[in-house]
C-alpha cells in the first residue's frame, strides 16, 4: 500500500534541501539508515543530490531572468527580446560627410557662347568608396551616381571659370555635391538548392550596418522587408517620360516617383549579437503572383481574414493583402548579398580628409573624345569633404537595448507622447547618422524667429565627433532626422529641429590626504572618478550639476581625508577650441546645484585631462 509522504517543493539552496533529505530519512526511514555524520556514505549521496538540486535550480532561475527584458543580462537575449518588442538594435553608427566633386571641362564655342562642353563630363557610378588615407584608410559610400552632365534644382552642378587666357576661357569647373556615409562594400555569395521553408543564412563580421542589396542568378532583386508578413513597400522609379508622362514635367524638382508593389522575393534580417546578422526567406514558391497594388476603398481589406466593413479591426496601413506564404523560399539559385560594415565613433574624420577615390566606377559617357583632352579630364578629378564628418557613434549597450527596447513597445511604431519622438528618434537606422544626445519639448512661443511658423514641438539634437566630443549636428542629420520622423507623426503634430547649446566646463579641487598615503596617487585617483563621472556618454541635455555629489564621490576615495572645496568654471572660446557660449555658472547655482538655462543646454568636460585639475592641500 502506497504511503503518501510529505514532500517539500520549496527548498532550492544547497543547505536547505541536505536539511530537507535528513529529515525525511529520519521521518520515513528511521530503522534503515540513522548515520548522519559527516564522514557516511549515506551524508555523501545526500550532499551530492543537494548539489545537482542546487545547481539546477540556479540554472533554471537564471534562464527564467532571460526571458524578461529588465533582467536579462546575455546579448543573445537581449537581442531577440529586442526584436519581439519592434525595436531593431544598433550595431554600429554611421558618420555623414558632404562630398564635394570637381571636374575640369575644356571650353566649347567662341566670344558670348562659350560654354562648357559637356561631352568630357564624367559619370562617377553610384557605390562610389572614396578614402580617408590620413584616418586609418576609413572608406566612405556615395550611394548615388555623380552626373555632371546635368543639373537640377535637387542636383545642382556649380559652373566656374577654371583657366582662361586673357578673355579667352579655356576651361571650366564643375562642381557637384553628394552625401556619403561611412561603410565599406562587402560581397558573400549563398547557394539554395531545394525550397526550404524560412531558410536563413548568416553573416558574421564587425560593425556590420546592414544590407545594401540582394540579387539572384537571374538578375531578380530581393527586397528587404521589416517583417516576413509585409509584402507591399516602396519602390523609387526614374521621373522620365516613359515612366509616367504625367509628371515628367516636374523632374527638376522631384527626380524620382515613388510607388507602391508588392513583391513576393523578399528578405527579413535581424541582428543574433553584435557581430551577427541573420537573413531570413519565406516560405512560398515563385508562383506567387508579383504585382503593383495602389490602395483604395475597393482593395483596402481585400484579402484580410474578416469582412472588410469591419471597422473595428486593426490592421497595418502598410499591407492591404496578407499572404499565406510569407514571400516565397529562394531554390536551384545562388544569392549575391551584398552588405555595408563601418561607422564607430572613428569615422567622423575631419575636414578635408576624404580625398581618395576610387576610379573603379568613374566613366566617360560618350566616345570618340580627343585622347590628350580626355586623359587631362579624367585626371583632373578631385574629391574632398569641406567639413568634418558627424553621426559616427558605437553600437547600443546593453542597457541602451533595454531601455530603448521598452520605449519603442509603448509606441506601436506610432510617436503620440514627447517621449515617444524621443525614442524614435535615437531609434533611426545607423545609415542615416546618429544622434549623441537629444532632447524634446512643446515649442515656447517666445523662443520663435519673426516669420518662423509656430510648430508643435521642438527636437534639440547634438552630434559627435572622431574624439568623442559634442558638435552641432549637420543639416544632412537633422533632414534626416526630419524624414525619419514624418513617417511615425501623428498628423497634428509638426516637429522643428534645432541644435542645442554646448556649454564647456572645467573642474578645479583641493583635497587633504591621510597620513601614510602617498598625495599623488591619491590625487590620481581622484582625476579618474572625476573624469569617469564627467564622461559625456553619461550626461543628457538639460541635466544639472550636483555639487554635492561630487563632494560625496571624493570623499568616497581612499586616502581623501577631506574635500576642502569644488569650484566648476566656464570654458569659452572657439579660438581656444571651446564653445563659443558663456554661460554664468555663480549666477546659476542655488543650494549646491548648478542648474542649466532654460535654452536645452548640455555641460561638457572637453578636455578631461587638462580641464579638471585638482591639488593636495594642508588641513
Amino acid at each position: 500500500m502506497a504511503v503518501n509522504r510529505d514532500i517539500k517543493y520549496i527548498n532550492r539552496d544547497f543547505g536547505n534541501l541536505r536539511q530537507n533529505l535528513i529529515n525525511y530519512s529520519k521521518t520515513y526511514f528511521p530503522t534503515t539508515y540513522n548515520d548522519f555524520t559527516e564522514a557516511s556514505p549515506g551524508m555523501m549521496f545526500m550532499e551530492l543530490s543537494s548539489y545537482v538540486g542546487d545547481v539546477l535550480s540556479f540554472y533554471q532561475d537564471n534562464q527564467f531572468q532571460e526571458t524578461f527584458l529588465q533582467y536579462a543580462r546575455e546579448a543573445k537575449n537581449l537581442y531577440d527580446l529586442a526584436y519581439m518588442m519592434g525595436y531593431k538594435p544598433k550595431t554600429t553608427g554611421v558618420a555623414l560627410s558632404d562630398i564635394d566633386f570637381y571636374q575640369t571641362v575644356p571650353a566649347s564655342g567662341s566670344g558670348a557662347n562659350v560654354v562648357p562642353d559637356y561631352k568630357y563630363a564624367l559619370l562617377v557610378g553610384e557605390n562610389a568608396q572614396i578614402t580617408a588615407t590620413s584616418n586609418n584608410n576609413i572608406q566612405f559610400l556615395v550611394e548615388d551616381p555623380i552626373d555632371f552632365d546635368t543639373s537640377s534644382s535637387s542636383d545642382p552642378t556649380t559652373v566656374s571659370i577654371y583657366e582662361q587666357s586673357g578673355a579667352t576661357i579655356n576651361t571650366f569647373l564643375l562642381k557637384k555635391t553628394r552625401k556619403a556615409i561611412s561603410a565599406t562594400i562587402n560581397s558573400t555569395p549563398f547557394s539554395f538548392q531545394s525550397p526550404k521553408e524560412f531558410d536563413t543564412r548568416t553573416i558574421t563580421a564587425n560593425n556590420i550596418i546592414g544590407i545594401l542589396d540582394i540579387t539572384d542568378s537571374d538578375g531578380n532583386i530581393w527586397y528587404e522587408v521589416p517583417y516576413l508578413g509585409q509584402e507591399m513597400v516602396f519602390d523609387s522609379i526614374k521621373n522620365t517620360n516613359p515612366n509616367d508622362p504625367n509628371f515628367s514635367s516636374q523632374q527638376g524638382d522631384t527626380p524620382y516617383l515613388l510607388k507602391l508593389k508588392q513583391i513576393s522575393r523578399r528578405f527579413a534580417t535581424r541582428f543574433q549579437s553584435p557581430t551577427t546578422l541573420q537573413i531570413q526567406f519565406g516560405a512560398g514558391t515563385s508562383s506567387d503572383i508579383n504585382e503593383e497594388v495602389t490602395p483604395n476603398s475597393d482593395n483596402v481589406g481585400l484579402g484580410l481574414p474578416f469582412e472588410k466593413d469591419k471597422l473595428t479591426a486593426a490592421y497595418s496601413p502598410q499591407n492591404f493583402i496578407l499572404t499565406d506564404t510569407y514571400g516565397i523560399a529562394p531554390s536551384n539559385t545562388t544569392l549575391t548579398v551584398r552588405y555595408l560594415t563601418g561607422g564607430g565613433a572613428t569615422a567622423n574624420v575631419p575636414a578635408g580628409s576624404l580625398v581618395t577615390l576610387s576610379n573603379s566606377t568613374v566613366e566617360f559617357q560618350v566616345a570618340g573624345l580627343v585622347s590628350n583632352l580626355a586623359d587631362d579630364t579624367f585626371n583632373s578629378l578631385q574629391v574632398t569633404n569641406p567639413r568634418a564628418a558627424s553621426g559616427g557613434s558605437d553600437g547600443d549597450t546593453n542597457e541602451e537595448i533595454r531601455q530603448n527596447a521598452r520605449s519603442n513597445f509603448s509606441t506601436q511604431l506610432r510617436s503620440v507622447t514627447q517621449d515617444d519622438y524621443l525614442v524614435r528618434a535615437l531609434s533611426m537606422p545607423p545609415k542615416y547618422g546618429v544622434i549623441s544626445k537629444a532632447f524634446i519639448e512643446q515649442t515656447k512661443l517666445n523662443t520663435l524667429l519673426p516669420g518662423e511658423i509656430p510648430s508643435t514641438l521642438t527636437l534639440y539634437i547634438l552630434s559627435s565627433n572622431a574624439q568623442n566630443q559634442l558638435a552641432l549636428a549637420d543639416t544632412a542629420l537633422e533632414q534626416n532626422v526630419q524624414t525619419y520622423l514624418s513617417q511615425y507623426r501623428i498628423i497634428g503634430d509638426s516637429i522643428n529641429i534645432k541644435d542645442a547649446f554646448i556649454i564647456n566646463i572645467g573642474v578645479d579641487f583641493e583635497i587633504t590626504v591621510r597620513p601614510n598615503f602617498n598625495s599623488n596617487e591619491v590625487l590620481r585617483a581622484c582625476l579618474t572618478e572625476l573624469k569617469t563621472y564627467f564622461n559625456i556618454d553619461k550626461w543628457q541635455i538639460n541635466e544639472p550639476i550636483q555639487i554635492n555629489a561630487l563632494f560625496l564621490l571624493l570623499d568616497k576615495v581612499q586616502g581623501v581625508q577631506t574635500v576642502k572645496n569644488i569650484n566648476i568654471k566656464n570654458k569659452v572660446g572657439e579660438a581656444l577650441g571651446y564653445s563659443k557660449y558663456a554661460y554664468d555658472v555663480p549666477g546659476a547655482t542655488l543650494n549646491s546645484v548648478i542648474y542649466p538655462s532654460i535654452d536645452p543646454m548640455i555641460f561638457e568636460v572637453k578636455y578631461p585631462s587638462s580641464d579638471i585639475k585638482g591639488k593636495v592641500v594642508n588641513m
